[in-house]
């Protein structure tokens, strides 16, 4: 089993699957008014599986081995043999080395298209598929898309292939039955059955992860095979599973085929996937900064800063803005944002509606094209004191911070950019409700309940006034390494 996408940071224990076949049969829920019988697992799952095989295939690569690399490392280690030994000798003549990966795919067109997982096919220099009658062709890539981890082939042949027709993954429900056809381990079309057993998965893949969750067994070699439902549909592509071994535990992901049929789509008509471009950075509305942004609920995605020139900015859309809808979907959590931004049109003119200081609004954003490199106290509390710079510092026992203003002096002894602007946190204390939430000496405040300060006193201003108003928290936006963030801190006895 490979790893998982490599590009990120996933759990420890996620590894990914070059995904096993899940099937999925549901026998037909019997409601009765005022009771509901679960459905019975089906007595045999072989006439969808005979339907189903021929559309699996299996894929193997191979990676050509620089020669100079090979032969220095060869020759060094036979050199090191014959010298221990005391002869002497040239080495021998070594075979040219291919290393080789598997995984698994299937057939969405008759006229030779092949769905898998890019991580499948990754630095591959030979692709070669292996259909269910045991032919093999050599396959070419259309494109690839490794933010969902995607990838279409094409083979040519003058056989007429059997396809696998796509389903709608936002239909399936949690229990449903599902089957999966892979390669697992190289051994060939291998089918299993389990359920769904859940949706929205966030596995730390990609920015858009929604994977499907099934307890199919999937294993390595699996990845990029098909899983389907009860009707023979493609409703996801078996991507990874979780497993502290390495083998199946009963825990595997696919990508919905919601996500799957319109990137494979892209992909084969111009080769590449383009996405639409909203232009901020978000983060998640925890509890904490739901109360200190006066928000009912803790949902919706918090911008955490805005990018100049960019859609949002030039439609209004500010840093400390709440994203509550997006062209007429709620806007839950704060992952599903990116989501619906990439499978909405380039250029197309949203409707969104933002929290801002405690009222609602709504703008109206035309959606940029996304590039690769852009991928949400009180006085009697106080202590004055000099730093090590000579700058007056302020104790903030509310929040558990010195603060200093930011001055020349300050910028040279944290590093900080011009684009820092704000109060400087020059000490924070071990106890402190600051420290919990992360705060360290040389992280900069900029606003206090979205207010922008300037001054160890204004902070101190902003504080006393959430007090007044009967508030628990306040919220900060900080700026540390040269990015914003939002913070919730508990306002403190002092």
């Amino acid at each position: 089993m490979t790893r998982f996408l490599p590009s990120r940071a996933p759990h420890p224990g996620v590894r990914r699957a070059c995904l096993s076949a899940v099937a999925a049969v549901l026998a037909l829920a019997l409601v009765i008014p005022g009771t509901a019988r679960a459905a019975e697992r089906p007595d045999t799952f072989a006439t969808l599986a005979d339907d189903l095989l021929p559309t699996v295939v299996n894929i193997s690569t191979t990676q050509k081995v620089d020669e100079d690399d090979a032969r220095q490392k060869f020759e060094e280690f036979f050199r090191e043999f014959f010298e221990k030994r005391g002869e002497g000798g040239e080495p021998p003549q070594h075979p040219r080395r291919r290393p080789s990966s598997l995984g698994s795919g299937f057939v969405i067109d008759s006229a030779g298209y092949i769905v898998t997982n890019s991580h499948v096919i990754a630095d591959a220099d030979e692709i070669t598929v292996r259909f269910h009658d045991d032919t093999t062709k050599k396959a070419e890539i259309v494109g690839r898309d490794e933010k969902t981890d995607l990838a279409l082939l094409k083979v040519t042949t003058d056989k007429r292939l059997q396809a696998a027709e796509w389903g709608d993954s936002e239909e399936t429900r949690i229990g449903d039955w599902v089957l999966a056809i892979g390669n697992p381990f190289g051994l060939g079309g291998t089918v299993t059955a389990g359920i769904v057993s859940a949706r929205s998965r966030d596995i730390n893949a990609g920015p858009y992860d929604d994977f499907l969750q099934t307890d199919a067994a999937i294993n390595r070699g699996n990845s990029g095979g098909p899983m389907f439902n009860t009707d023979g549909d493609v409703i996801g592509v078996n991507t990874a599973i979780f497993s502290p071994s390495g083998g199946s535990i009963g825990i595997g992901f696919a990508i919905p085929s919601a996500i799957a049929e319109n990137v494979i789509n892209q992909l084969r008509q111009t080769g590449d996937v383009q996405r639409a471009w909203l232009g901020v950075r978000i983060q998640s509305v925890t509890p904490e900064l739901a109360e200190g942004l006066r928000l009912e609920d803790p949902r919706g995605a918090l911008v955490a800063s805005v990018s100049d020139g960019g859609p949002a900015a030039s439609s209004g859309i500010r840093q400390g803005d709440v994203i509550l809808r997006f062209d007429g979907r709620t806007v839950e959590e704060m992952r599903e944002l990116p989501r619906m931004v990439a499978e909405t049109r380039i250029g197309k003119a949203v409707d969104v509606v933002i929290w801002r200081k405690g009222e609602r609004r709504t703008v109206q954003v035309e959606l940029g094209k996304l590039q690769d490199e852009k991928v949400a106290r009180f006085r009697s509390e106080e202590s004055r004191s000099q730093d090590e710079t000579g700058e007056q510092t302020k104790r903030l026992g509310a929040l558990g911070l010195d603060l200093a203003p930011l001055t020349d002096g300050a910028r040279n002894r944290y590093d900080l950019s011009a684009q820092a602007k704000g109060v400087v946190v020059t000490g924070v204390e071990g106890s402190g409700t600051a420290a919990d939430k992360g705060l360290n000496e040389g992280d900069v405040i900029v606003e206090v309940d979205q207010q922008e300060v300037s001054s160890p006193d204004e902070v101190a201003e902003r504080v006393a006034a959430a007090r007044r108003e009967g508030y628990r928290v306040v919220t900060l936006l900080v700026f540390t390494n040269g990015d914003y963030r939002w913070v919730a801190v508990e306002i403190g006895k002092g």
